[in-house]
């Protein structure tokens, strides 16, 4: 028996999830105390101004604060509007595609035992008799719809609050770097906490509706439950890959005419894509993060429950232990909220150079309470010694071994994140070195960069294949899976600082356009410089949740479609898995290749401006951005459907026409080469674009030898950023939600794949 009863579990898990949802509107509430509006009464007695005390640069340089106000908020406003417009034009077709596809799980799941509304008997107990297929069906279908709508409110929810919080992070900037941080911090954390909390709520919620129909019978349950992970994750494809190729095309074609051929600055307000531009960062890098680490989560959450399901604790009924999973994750939000208070309240950043560490601090401070957490949450709601169901028999388990599985997870993410750190960060001797490589010309930087980026692959990799072996050595496929929940323990700190790095770039765009003094945008571009380094760890994060989670899902679809064994020599297998090992290939393409040709109508779009709107260099006009925005939006949300489809019919047309075998070796195939190429990608991508920072703000001797803007050096510096770019931001994140969305969807689909799949075999054979 475990400590915590029942009816323990009932409370626990969604308090942690209101206090985390409660959390997250307190930070929005602090935020939105910064004012927007220039406030006419007050501006005329000296400590009234903004509601504060502060003096404020423009005072000393005697600029209009009326006018600065102003101007930022209708900035503010144009690139909330232009966000909002692509997230629902993005999401008219999406529902349609959520539609069909949940007409097609219904379809393929109710077909596997012919719509029959008879018990059937269980897949792991012959001996006892199960919910029927339909209603399987039917749940899988329900709960497939609440995961895509979660995930489509979880990235919606995250824009918003990030286009609301920009332009005050600028404003506050005018007071000194720590009060813009500390805006920029909260306002990730608003994000976080809401993404985290809901995520758990809705989960929690959907196992209690669904077992009012399945009462004991566990295994029909979390079979059912599956199908939300499933929903998060396509969602997060599309939002993933459609707002990646958005911010891609705006960003290369602001970077090219502006900064090279026009010589301007990134954000200046002359430029017309600035608007797209900025717009891209938060329906890319944040509408779309928050979407994929939702589905990481979601699917992690589900692999773990399906295993649990058949194993001691679904045949004792032991309901605190079957939510394990949830419990960890409710201990996540608390740790992550007291996290949260060291970089806001604790301890106030007074300088520049403080800005990083308080970041990574949050990491550090993060892992290690929630390795405390941990040891709590399995001491009191597990059993002992238990049974976990391992390939057809059932492996001894105890509880100690299961802590450490959730530990290992917890750690490799942190040795990922700070590898990637350290790969990414211009403090560090690779980045330096890139930028050093731009003195002879964009080949060196791109060649230096390539190497990077592959050599950034090895410390991860040994990371994950460490967690792996040591969680299924203790606790078999469950392991693993409690692993991945492990690395994602944090989400609410990890896309809290992820979240971070977005809106402090937006608040540099909005200092540039609305004509703020050079000092406040020293400051947004360090804010900015950190927020870059914290975006790579966050893709670190996600990609190595994203291997062991497709692990975990790869093991449960395996035990679900009633293979023994995997057999890499057999021709069945080995087809899959040199198809499987393309697949990542063949994605990376089609996405760079869509970011390129959007970008080649940016860029004739932006000349077109330059060289048409009489006035507009010299600053007397204004530049079309309505234009820029609606090139974006026509060319993502064309360009995502084709990659988007090569990942949802893939494991249909494999496990229909080839079988169960032949998929496997898939699914082995695009998860091993998936998770390469995402993080050599992402690190490639990301240090080229620190490597042009490091130029540009010549903080140090060797930087100021490269510099200034506009030198030779920094030419290629920018050639490098903008290859980089496609890399970073469309492909490298796209491509763990590959690996995990086709690993949720044959688990999905496996009774329907078992039982009519493998037609081109049947026939063959």
């Amino acid at each position: 028996m475990t400590l915590l009863p029942e009816l323990g579990t009932e409370i626990v898990i969604p308090v942690c999830a209101v206090i985390g949802i409660v959390f997250s509107l307190v930070q929005w509430y602090i935020v939105s105390r910064v004012k927007v509006t220039p406030d006419s009464s007050s501006s005329a007695t000296k400590n009234g101004k903004n509601g504060y005390s502060d003096y404020l640069i423009e005072e000393e340089e005697g600029i209009n604060d009326q006018d600065v106000v102003a101007k930022c908020a209708e900035i503010q406003n144009a690139i909330s509007e232009g966000a909002t417009s692509f997230l629902f034009t993005e999401y008219q077709y999406v529902g349609v595609f959520m539609v069909a596809f949940a007409i097609l799980i219904f379809l393929f799941l109710g077909s596997v035992e012919g719509f029959s509304t008879k018990s059937q008997p269980c897949t792991y107990d012959k001996g006892k008799l199960c919910k029927p297929a339909l209603a399987t069906a039917i749940f899988s279908t329900a709960s497939f719809v609440l995961g895509a709508v979660t995930s489509v409110i979880s990235g919606f929810l995250g824009m918003k609050i990030a286009t609301y919080a920009n332009a005050r992070t600028t404003l506050e900037a005018r007071k000194g770097v720590g009060k813009a941080f500390i805006v920029a911090f909260r306002s990730g954390a608003v994000m976080g906490f809401l993404l985290a909390a809901n995520g758990l709520l809705v989960l929690y919620i959907t196992i209690n509706l669904f077992k009012i129909y399945y009462g004991d019978d566990w295994e029909g349950l979390f079979e059912a439950i599956t199908g939300y992970g499933l929903g998060g994750s396509s969602m997060a494809l599309f939002g993933r890959v459609g707002g990646g190729i958005y911010t891609k095309a705006a960003d290369v074609g602001a970077d090219l005419v502006g900064k090279v051929e026009r010589n301007i600055p990134e954000d200046d307000p002359r430029n017309p894509a600035v608007i797209a531009d900025n717009v891209g960062d938060n329906v890319g890098d944040i509408a779309g993060m928050g979407s994929d680490l939702f589905g990481s989560y979601a699917e992690a959450s589900c692999a773990a429950l399906v295993v649990a399901s058949i194993s001691s604790f679904g045949l004792t009924h032991d309901f605190t232990a079957m939510c394990y999973p949830l419990l960890i994750s409710s201990m996540g939000i608390l740790v992550c909220l007291i996290t949260t208070l060291f970089a806001t309240d604790f301890f106030e950043i007074k300088a520049v150079k403080e800005i990083e560490p308080a970041l990574k601090n949050q990491l550090i401070i993060s892992t290690v309470l929630m390795t405390v957490g941990i040891a709590i949450v399995t001491w009191t709601c597990v059993p002992s010694s238990f049974t976990i169901f391992n390939f057809g028999v059932q492996k001894v388990v105890k509880n100690w071994q299961l802590f450490l599985c959730v530990c290992v997870g917890l750690w490799a993410g942190l040795i990922i994140g700070f590898v990637t750190e350290y790969y990414t960060s211009n403090a560090y001797s690779p980045v330096q070195d890139v930028a050093d490589s731009c003195r002879t010309g964009a080949a060196t930087n791109v060649i230096f960069g390539l190497a990077l980026g592959y050599k950034s692959v090895i410390i991860p990799i040994f990371a994950i294949a460490v967690s792996i072996f040591v969680s299924f050595s203790f606790a078999a496929m469950y392991g693993v899976a409690v692993a991945a929940l492990g690395m994602l323990s944090t989400i609410a700190t990890g896309l809290a600082i992820d979240a971070y790095g977005p809106i402090s770039d937006n608040a540099g765009g909005i200092a540039e356009m609305a004509g703020m003094s050079h000092r406040i945008r020293e400051r947004t571009d360090a804010l900015d410089a950190a927020g870059n380094t914290t975006a790579a760890i966050g893709k670190g994060f996600a990609i190595g949740s994203a291997a062991l989670v497709s692990l975990a899902l790869f093991g449960a679809f395996v035990s679900r479609a009633a293979i023994s064994t995997v057999d890499v020599l057999t021709p069945k297998v080995f087809i899959g898995l040199i198809v499987g090992a393309m697949l990542p290939y063949w994605f990376s393409a089609m996405t760079m290749k869509s970011v390129g040709s959007a970008a080649l109508k940016m860029v004739e779009e932006v000349r077109r401006q330059f060289n048409t709107i009489p006035g507009l260099m010299e600053g007397l006009a204004k530049p079309d951005y309505a234009t820029c925005v609606k090139i974006s939006t026509d060319a993502s949300i064309k360009e995502m459907i084709p990659p988007g489809a090569l990942v949802m019919l893939t494991p249909l047309i494999v496990g229909i026409f080839f079988g169960v075998e032949t998929l496997s070796g898939v699914l082995a195939g695009s998860l091993v080469s998936g998770v390469q190429i995402a993080i050599s990608a992402s690190n490639t991508g990301g240090a080229w674009d620190n490597a042009k920072k490091y130029i540009e703000a010549g903080a140090s001797e060797h930087a100021r030898t490269l510099g200034p803007k506009g030198s030779e050096p920094h030419k290629a510096a920018v050639i490098g950023d903008t290859i980089g770019d496609p890399l970073k931001d469309t492909s490298g994140p796209s491509l763990n939600i590959l690996i995990k969305l086709m690993a949720v969807e044959s688990l999905v689909f496996a009774p329907f794949f078992a039982t009519h799949g493998g037609l081109l075999f049947k026939i063959w054979g």
